[in-house]
Parts: C-alpha cells; structure tokens; sequence
C-alpha cells in the first residue's frame, strides 16, 4: 500500500531532512586521505545526537551502523571499518538516513577523496545529473517510469550503467514504503504519482557493467568487475506545485549546482 502524506507530515518529513543534509554536508569536510570508514561513522553519529534525530540504519535487519560507507567498486551498504583508510583518488558513497518524530528521511553522497582523475569525476558528475533528472520527473500525473527512464536514459547516454538490483523506494513512517523506484525502466509504466508520495530516489551507477555482488558479510554490493560506482539520493515529496526535496538545505546547495 503506498502511504500519501498531508502537508504536515512532509513538513516533518523535511526538518528531519534538512538534519540528513547537515550530516552529510559534515561528510565533506571530513572525508580527506588518512581518515578511516569509521571515523566517517563515528561524525555522522555526533552530528546526528547533537541535531537530535534517530540514525535510521543502524539494527535495521541487522546493519551495524549508523551509515553506509561505500568505497570506489562498492556500490551500497558499505560497513565502516577502523581499518579502511581511504587514500588520494578515492570515492567515497555515503548513505544516510534518520528519524525525526515518527517520519524517515534518506539521502546519499559520493564524494571524492583528495583528487581523483577526470574520468572518475565524470561519473559522479553523471550520476548526480542523473539524480535531478529522475527528480523532475516526479510531476503529479507522470508514472514511476518516467522517473526510471529520465535516470536510466541520462546515464547510459554518458557511456554508463544503472545498476538493476537495488532501487529507490518510498519512505515515510517506515525506512521502506511502497512503490519501488527503480533507475532503469519505461516511460508511463507503473504507479501513477499522485501528490502527497514521498519517494526516496536513489542512482547507483557503474562505470562498467551493471552487474553487482554482495560480499561475504551479507551487505557490501561490490561491482562484479571491479569498477567504480557512485550513488545519489534525495528523499522527494511529489506535490501540486512539482516535486519538492525534502533532503536540501545550503548544506547541499552544491548538489543542486546553485
């Protein structure tokens, strides 16, 4: 069933996710050559108790912590680690969400570490495009489709891939709600969007083929070939007057080019 939310509820829906946009606007200034995955964890945690808000991963079906740490082939679900060191040239995709009285929010970030060559900047560049492209789409009146294809089309027209496996999703009073969102798909298939859904949209995008696995620890999704990957997400209210981001502040003014 998918939940709609009145005009409170996504007001409460964005103090909590103008807190996800503070913590990973944190990221940026944190995330340098030397420092561990953990030390990443560790922050969003601080930042997170001081702004007040619940950490949404950490205990949800068994994650250890309170945010993904996904580094270069990993695509999602990274495990911070004390002796991951991130180096010069890195990527790093930071997924958060949290609790704020009673509503969820999710955002992500890849970030790079020190200076990492042209070609990988490409594709976190195309991968946040892809993001805002999936995010316009999200018009009262279109389908999750239009969503999906507007990510897909923009992302393999740069010579990249949407990863298949893992997808967008509602949220709202839980982490995961009702429709699916996937970044690959046709135009006008699926849910019709109507105003009052709240969707998390969510690229995940390689720069080889789509193909992913999960390692032995039961999260990490790796790339099969070992190439880079790089995720984005907004949680997006679909509202009268366009769609509305719930995870934006001038804390990640940047992510929207302004």
């Amino acid at each position: 069933m998918i939940h709609r939310k009145s005009a409170a509820e996504i007001a409460i829906m964005e103090e909590g996710g103008r807190c996800v946009a503070k913590v990973l606007k944190r990221m940026k200034e944190v995330v340098k050559p030397g420092i561990t995955t953990m030390d990443i964890a560790e922050e969003a945690d601080r930042i997170a108790r001081a702004l007040n808000v619940v950490p949404a991963f950490k205990g949800y079906n068994g994650y250890p912590a309170v945010i993904c740490v996904s580094v270069n082939d990993e695509v999602v679900h990274g495990i911070p680690s004390r002796t991951r060191v991130l180096k010069d040239g890195d990527i790093v995709g930071l997924d958060f969400g949290a609790l704020h009285n009673g509503f969820y929010a999710d955002a992500a970030v890849t970030l790079p570490v020190g200076e990492p060559p042209p070609e990988t900047m490409r594709l976190l560049d195309v991968t946040r495009d892809a993001l805002f492209k999936g995010i316009k789409a999200a018009q009262v009146g279109n389908r999750i489709g239009d969503i999906s294809n507007a990510v897909q089309s923009h992302t393999e027209s740069h010579g990249f891939s949407v990863v298949k496996v893992f997808v967008g999703h509602g949220i709202g009073r839980n982490l995961h709600e009702e429709p699916q969102v996937p970044n690959y798909g046709e135009r006008q298939w699926g849910v019709r969007l109507k105003k009052g859904m709240t969707l998390a949209i969510e690229p995940m995008v390689n720069a080889g083929s789509d193909s992913v696995h999960v390692l032995e620890d039961g999260w990490t999704a790796v790339t099969s070939d070992g190439s880079l990957s790089a995720h984005f997400e907004h949680t997006v209210a679909v509202t009268d007057g366009g769609p509305k981001i719930l995870t934006m502040d001038t804390a990640l003014g940047e992510e929207t080019g302004n």
